[in-house]
């Protein structure tokens, strides 16, 4: 089972590292560029697949997580 927590976790920073930044890298710190934090942005194609593949797996750790707490 534990095995099986370490597959989920790689897939899940994998699959964060893929999906697309929403911000040009420092231009939200330096104030230069527009954050769009409550833009209706939605996702298309292969992004939209990415983050839908992405909140399975984020479920899964958190199931996997507290099934092997309460059976270990």
């Amino acid at each position: 089972m534990k095995v099986l927590l370490l597959i989920v976790a790689i897939a899940l920073i994998l699959l964060s590292l893929l999906q697309s930044g929403k911000t040009e890298g420092l231009s939200a710190f330096t104030g230069s560029g527009d954050l769009g934090l409550f833009q209706n942005v939605k996702e298309r194609g292969p992004e939209k697949v990415i983050s839908q593949a992405t909140m399975v797996a984020g479920v899964l750790f958190f199931v996997l997580v507290i099934a092997i707490r309460v059976f270990e």
